[in-house]
This record gives C-alpha cells, structure tokens and sequence, in this order.
C-alpha cells in the first residue's frame, strides 16, 4: 500500500535522492546521506535522545535499520571515543543503515572531530533524512517492525525503488538469522582497557585503571564475542577483571583451559536460537562447573535462558531506547535502563526449579532477568554497560565480581 501523499510532496519527490522501501511496498521519499547505495534490513526505531554514535556503532544492530525518533541526529558531530564497534573483532559492524527526521547540521560541541554526514560515509552507513519518522515509527508500532531497504541513489540520482521492493521482499529477516558467527572476532585476544576517564584538560585520552575494593585484585575472565561492545569490556576492566575474549564458536574446553575466575557472556545480533546451535552446547557445558560464576547480557541472557531449557520468541517491536523501566523483583526497586533486543525469553518455558526471576519489564512484562537457584549464574535482558543510557544498573559487573570474590 503506497503512503498517501499531498501535491507539495509529490513535487518535492522531484528532488529526492533517496528512499526507503518497506516489503509491504510502503515507500517513503528523502534526501540522502552517508553512503551512496542500497541496504537492506529490519527496520526499527530508537528512541534515545542521545547517543547516536554508540547505537549505530552497537553490533547488535547488525542487520537492522534505524529509525530515530529524536529530531535532531548528528547536531554534536562525532568523536573517537564513542564507538562501540570493537576494532580487535576484526569484521564486526554496527546497523546497516539510519533514518532521521532533520538533515544532519554542522556539529556544535567541544569533543566533535567530524561532521555527522561524513562519518557516516566513512563507516558505510546508507542514511536518509526529510521523512515522516513519527508516521514510520507508528507504523512499526502498529504492524510490526518490518522487512525494507533503505537506498541512496547520490546527488540527482533517482532511487530505483522497483530494485529496492524486489531486495526488501526478498530478504528473509532476522528469524532464524545467525549473525554473530560472521561479525566476531576470529581470533583470540586480550583486552586491558578500563573505562574512558576525563583528565584536566577535558581530553578522554587516558583510561581509568580498576577502582574500589578490586584495585590490584585481577580476576581472570572469559568471555565470547558473540558481538561484543567496547563498553561492556571497559567496566569488566573497571570492576578488576583481565579479560580473554574468545572467537564465537569457542567450545567449553577453550573456555576452561583459560583457568577462568568467571565467565561472561555477551550481547549480539541476530536469532538466539539460530546463535544457539554451537553457544548453547558450549554454554550447557560450561555449566557443569556448578562453583563457575557467569554473566549474560542481552544475547547472552537469551543464551542462558536456552541452555537451562527456555525458550525465545522474535518480539513484535523490540526494545530499542535509554528509558526502559524495569522493575528489580528481589528489592522493588525500578531502574531505568538502556536496551536493544529483538528478541525476548519466554516466562513460563524456564524451569522454576531451577530458575528464578529477578527482573521483568514494565512496558510490557517481558522478561528481563533471571538467576539460577544452586548455581552463581546470572543474566539480564538490558545493557548495565548504558553506553548510551542511564547507569542505574551498573551494580551488576560489581555484583560479578563479588561472586568472583
């Protein structure tokens, strides 16, 4: 079904350069940016009001589009710093491709090096602006978050929407997709840097070493790049861990001839269950040890859920923003958290002798953190990391390091 449009905007398509094309054949019409081409992918939306860099750059959203439904993207430029792509994961990437509502200005802010727009172009990124977000994103709200491809044409180029409709309809979406074997590292390595830490001169040029009760304490951590972010491996740092990261399809004996103190298990895109078919063996062996503390996060609470017996199911919408509400079941308390999953862990397929709640989600009930009953495993649905995102949940890595102790 064709969107309705009036006699301005059919004489504006005149000028466009760029559009995106919904399987449906819903087509919306804007300038582009970034760079020059076509993706194709889920399209869904954010609604962080900040953060851009860190969303586009999470490689959780591999195989997505993102629809932001703040206005203003790329007004404070980009930096250095906030890149979530993990450069030793040789191949990882971020979302395919962004939709905003206003053509990106020229940056205003002291940690800016570049301009939005050519950033983008540098990473790859397709994006369009000039549309309709609030009509796209109601419509993802009220249908589903759907197949589309999102194409750049290049200045005074039409878009070849009829190529675009034939991509969208002919991609098989994420259900079933397994993305996180071909995005991580394939190799092992070591990672030692703590968080970013402001010095005098304003710079984050410096990282801050391991602070509190584990200064000088180094537990020995392994954890799998599933699509692993740079923030996570900093506050593991932060809370006194050495990190070895581990190729995807690591087995249980890579994992426990690393002499772990713990193990983490990290987010990711793509299908859990698809992921699942060399995770969820490893992770199921991995549990053997019964004294081994683990932690997951997002893919990984997915992950964790699979290999005690649950069950996952592709959400209609996803969580995707920093305001996520949810509600801590072992003290009341609520905590607004950063979220990006597509995915969500079936309440009742967990086994309730050995599986215990301890958060759920206040939009909608969905699950959101569980623990195990005889064993010092752990996992929630959201990102503690908050990278973008508020930092109520950051007790969690010092919560690991505690059953570490």
């Amino acid at each position: 079904m064709q969107n309705k449009m009036t006699q301005r905007d059919v004489a504006e398509t005149v000028q466009y350069d760029a559009a995106l094309i919904l399987a449906d054949g819903t087509e919306f019409h804007g300038q582009g940016f970034g760079r020059v081409g076509a993706v194709v992918g889920e399209v869904c939306f954010n609604t962080s009001q900040t953060g851009y860099q860190e969303s586009l750059t999470d490689p959780s959203y591999d195989g997505q589009i993102i629809t932001f439904t703040f206005p203003h993207i790329g007004n404070v430029g980009v930096n250095l710093e906030d890149v979530e792509i993990n450069q030793n994961g040789a191949g990882q990437t971020g979302a395919r491709g962004l939709i905003v509502r206003n053509i990106p200005t020229e940056p205003s802010n002291w940690r800016s090096v570049s301009t939005f727009t050519n950033w983008c172009e540098r990473m790859g990124l397709v994006g369009i602006a000039g549309l309709d977000t609030r009509k796209l994103t109601r419509r993802i709200r009220d249908m589903g978050a759907p197949n589309g491809v999102l194409i750049y044409a290049g200045r005074g180029k039409t878009p070849d929407t009829a190529r675009g409709l034939a991509m969208a309809q002919g991609w098989p979406g994420l259900d079933g997709l397994d993305l996180a074997k071909e995005i991580a590292t394939k190799t092992q390595y070591h990672w030692t840097d703590g968080p970013w830490h402001p010095t005098a001169t304003g710079s984050y040029r410096h990282f801050e070493p391991p602070t509190g009760k584990n200064q000088g304490k180094k537990f020995r951590v392994v954890t799998i790049d599933y699509g692993i972010k740079q923030n996570i491996l900093r506050n593991l740092v932060a809370v006194g861990c050495d990190v070895t990261v581990l190729p995807a399809t690591a087995t249980a004996s890579d994992v426990m001839a690393c002499a772990p103190d713990g193990v983490f298990i990290p987010n990711g895109p793509g299908d859990p269950a698809a992921t699942g078919l060399y995770a969820v063996p490893m992770l199921r062996d991995v549990l053997q040890n019964r004294t081994l503390p683990i932690f997951g996060i997002c893919l990984g609470h997915q992950l964790l859920a699979l290999a005690v017996g649950g069950k996952t199911q592709k959400m209609a919408l996803g969580h995707r923003g920093a305001n996520h509400p949810v509600k801590n079941l072992l003290n009341g308390r609520v905590e607004i958290t950063s979220q990006n999953h597509g995915f969500a862990v079936l309440a009742d397929s967990l086994p309730p002798d050995r599986v215990e709640l301890t958060h759920i989600s206040l939009f909608d009930g969905s699950v959101e953190g569980f623990r195990l009953r005889d064993q010092p495993v752990f996992a929630v649905q959201y990102h503690p990391e908050s990278s973008p995102g508020p930092h109520d949940s950051g007790y969690l890595f010092q919560q690991f390091a505690n059953l570490m102790k």
